[in-house]
């Protein structure tokens, strides 16, 4: 896949945004070549929002919507405005708690991805983790996927297990994933921003 250089990053998330700071921050080394151009929330209060505007990095509330699970079209809509203003290459659900519609995979298809606190494809859907550790699985894990019009059912970029120990909480769990996902989700950009990613069908090869 062919990358417009530099990447420019969109991000959309819907609380405190630590998986959009470990991408700040990565940018910022230099160890993913691109930059964050625009940072969108569901929520106008989300401290995603904060950590963005500390950066002087365009952010925006979208809403206030009438559903729980989805944006209205013409909010979506608004959001790819608001990317495509920002000249967005990429963009990236960090802790988006929205389903991603037409509006939005029409205007960056292939271009969008999301990291979700399980191996996909088990545990989809909502807090993945007490998903995992109330069904008695011993490893779950992070993906990094393309998204598509289903939920959590694009796919794979990249994954990493992660061993359920015995005294594990549901607390602990989420604590040891998002260390994992905050090193995982950079290294897909940073693939993806290197033009190294190719899908085929449901495959996603990782070229040389």
């Amino acid at each position: 896949m062919t990358v417009e250089q530099p990447l420019r990053i969109g991000i959309l998330g819907s609380g405190n945004g630590s998986n959009c700071e470990a991408i700040l921050r990565a940018c910022a080394s230099g160890q993913l070549p691109g930059q964050v151009a625009a940072v969108i929330s569901d929520s106008a209060d989300a401290l995603i929002l904060q950590r963005a505007r500390q950066r002087n990095i365009p952010a925006t509330f979208v809403g206030p919507s009438q559903f729980k699970t989805k944006l209205e079209p013409e909010l979506e809509q608004q959001i790819v405005s608001l990317l495509h203003t920002a000249k967005v290459n990429l963009v990236v659900l960090a802790g988006y708690m929205r389903v991603v519609k037409s509006p939005l995979l029409t205007a960056f298809a292939g271009r969008i991805i999301n990291v979700h606190p399980s191996l996909l494809p088990a545990f989809p859907g909502l807090k993945a983790w007490e998903q995992a550790l109330n069904y008695g699985a011993r490893v779950t894990g992070v993906t990094v996927h393309f998204v598509n019009e289903g939920i959590d059912a694009g796919p794979v970029i990249l994954q990493q297990p992660l061993a359920i120990l015995p005294d594990d909480t549901a607390e602990s769990l989420h604590q040891r994933i998002q260390i994992v996902e905050h090193t995982l989700l950079p290294e897909a950009i940073r693939l993806f921003a290197l033009g190294k990613l190719q899908i085929t069908g449901r495959r996603v090869q990782i070229l040389e």
